[in-house]
């Protein structure tokens, strides 16, 4: 487990190894979210990321193709 502390400025560096595990780059943004005294960094991606998250999912049949954009 890494530790931080907020700065004077309220800035948090988040560690290195948290970093590279996270897979986070510079000027990356994110949802901040607080829960029961929890903060919670959320990354924000676009939703084409998501493209081929779940295989197997039929995709028919949901809509008409005139309904589609």
């Amino acid at each position: 487990m890494s530790k931080t502390k907020v700065s004077s400025k309220y800035q948090v560096v988040i560690p290195k190894e948290v970093r590279l595990e996270a897979n986070i780059k510079p000027g990356q943004k994110f949802h901040v979210i607080t829960k029961s005294g929890v903060i919670w960094l959320v990354p924000d991606r676009p939703l084409s990321e998501a493209r081929g998250m779940f295989p197997g999912i039929p995709t028919t049949g949901f809509r008409e193709k005139k309904d589609r954009f």
